[in-house]
């Protein structure tokens, strides 16, 4: 089975010795650029399948991911999980509401109301939009019966406990990240990358 960093960056998804803002604010030297990923078709099946395959097990009717991040994998990993289980298996979404939750629109509340649900998730970095979303699942009557992500980047944090259910993961890793202050790359004079990230928008409040 491949490397989920090494599909990531034969698509441009895995950024390394470089200087990028985060969304925090913090400076990073790596950076997993998602939506380079999912224009592949056969390699977001790929990881798909590798998900379904780490989750077979588990007596799954629905994959639900948060928007928009997920979406494209739940429904990768729900299509292979249809194969592996010789039944359909459905895939869902939850959206942003006004207050910031997450829940179950376009009639997919009904859908998954008493059902076990898998809630997968693409990249964790807080854990707060998945988190959300697996509780507006239990919200609508269904059973969380797993999460399940491509790369957790906050081990430290989000886990099982974390979320009340089996957690999985086809990858672990924390990324250094660096106040303004403290940035080596910053000390280095090296160059803050726009392409990717929020280095155009704090460059911008640098005028």
């Amino acid at each position: 089975m491949k490397d989920i960093f090494e599909i990531l960056e034969s698509v441009g998804g895995y950024i390394k010795n470089s200087h990028i803002v985060g969304t925090s604010g913090k400076h990073l030297s790596e950076y997993l650029n998602k939506d380079a990923l999912y224009p592949h078709t056969g390699m977001s099946s790929e990881v798909g399948k590798m998900i379904a395959g780490v989750v077979r097990d588990l007596e799954i009717d629905v994959v639900a991911s948060p928007a928009l991040g997920g979406i494209v994998l739940s429904q990768w990993t729900a299509n292979h999980l249809s194969k592996m289980k010789g039944r359909e298996v459905f895939g869902v979404y939850t959206e942003k509401n006004a207050e910031g939750d997450q829940e179950l629109k376009r009639g997919y509340n009904k859908l998954i109301k008493g059902k076990k649900v898998l809630v997968v998730e693409d990249i964790i970095n807080t854990g707060g939009s998945c988190k959300k979303a697996v509780e507006s699942v239990r919200k609508e009557g269904a059973e969380v019966v797993g999460v399940a992500v491509m790369v957790n980047r906050n081990p430290d944090v989000v886990n099982e406990a974390y979320f009340g259910a089996p957690f999985f993961a086809l990858a672990s890793r924390k990324f250094p990240a660096y106040e303004e202050e403290d940035c080596p790359m910053c000390k280095a004079g090296v160059p803050i990358n726009i392409t990717v990230g929020h280095g155009k928008k704090y460059l911008a409040g640098k005028k």
